[in-house]
């Protein structure tokens, strides 16, 4: 597998390495999703299959939501969680931003949080259930970091925010919150070592004055750098599934290598290899996602041109 180009990305190649890193980490692992470790042989390339039988890189829900959580974005010039939850509604309805014209994988915890929007019209409709703690908004995340580059405490407030949408339970509210302070500094070029640091936080966050969730905090402490798998599992839990991300993040030095180390883990592995991609990608830029995979990736050049809006919008939220 090709490694990262030399010198350092531009911040282009990083708003779209964010984004087609998650869509290439989702179609990398929809091969082992639902599968239990050591029942299967590791796969070492992008290959598709899976349970819904997909075409080497063909998607999931991951990036469909991702999808419409950025042309939300740019559309509303901002963040407006009610249009975001219809164009969710649309995905699962008519297929909007789907790899196969259809929604064929969906989170329970999604499903009722739109059911619930449905009913009600409150957009965020995400339940507050510690139980329902799912990856399903952290799997989404990249968007909101992206958008609002320019001003980290907002990104980091309105990734809590987005993830009420659907996930309200506070460890997954505080996921989204750290790790999109993980990708402003990825965004903004902090070395690795520097980004993995306990408690990393962008300029301008103080995790002390709004402290995350015990479970988060702890990997925010670094848990992922003394942990191994079997104990690193990348199950749809967001504290497991942030945990099994970061331990790929951590222990790789290319996109690729991460990636398989990441979908490997099986369980809800295109959910983990969507949330490593999304710091993999801002980290090491869209050159480093091998070009096989990149070729492959169902509307790859619509995921870029999400990504170029988002970018643009960024530099008018830091002019507006």
């Amino acid at each position: 597998m090709p490694t990262a180009p030399p010198g350092p990305p531009t911040l282009r190649a990083r708003y779209q390495g964010a984004l087609l890193g998650l869509a290439a980490g989702d179609a990398l692992g929809t091969t082992l999703e639902f599968t239990r470790p050591g029942t299967f042989a590791p796969i070492t390339d992008m290959i598709g299959g899976g349970p819904f039988r997909l075409a080497p890189g063909q998607w999931t829900d991951d990036t469909s939501m991702a999808l419409c959580l950025a042309e939300s974005l740019i559309e509303c010039r901002g963040f407006e969680a009610a249009d975001q939850m219809h164009r969710y509604r649309r995905w699962r309805g008519e297929g909007d931003w789907s790899s196969t014209g259809r929604c064929f994988d969906i989170g329970n915890t999604v499903a009722s949080a739109l059911n619930r929007f449905s009913d009600t019209g409150d957009p965020f409709a995400g339940a507050t259930d510690p139980h329902t703690a799912g990856n399903g908004s952290l799997m989404r995340l990249a968007p909101i970091p992206l958008a609002f580059a320019r001003d980290p405490v907002a990104a980091v407030e309105q990734a809590g925010q987005m993830s009420r949408t659907t996930h309200g339970a506070a460890e997954a509210v505080d996921a989204c919150r750290y790790y999109a302070g993980l990708l402003i500094g990825a965004l903004q070029g902090v070395e690795k070592s520097a980004l993995l640091t306990p408690h990393f936080a962008p300029l301008g966050v103080d995790w002390s004055a709004t402290p995350l969730a015990p479970a988060i905090a702890t990997i925010a402490a670094g848990s992922f750098k003394e942990r191994h798998p079997p104990a690193i599992r990348g199950t749809g839990y967001v504290v497991q599934a942030l945990e099994a991300a970061l331990w790929a993040f951590h222990t790789s030095d290319t996109f690729a290598d991460g990636a398989l180390k990441a979908v490997n883990l099986g369980e809800d592995a295109d959910t983990t290899g969507a949330i490593y991609g999304q710091l993999a990608g801002a980290y090491y830029g869209v050159e480093a996602i091998p070009a096989p995979w990149r070729a492959r990736l169902t509307h790859a050049e619509a995921i870029a041109h999400l990504a170029d809006g988002l970018l643009d919008l960024a530099g008018r939220e830091a002019t507006d």
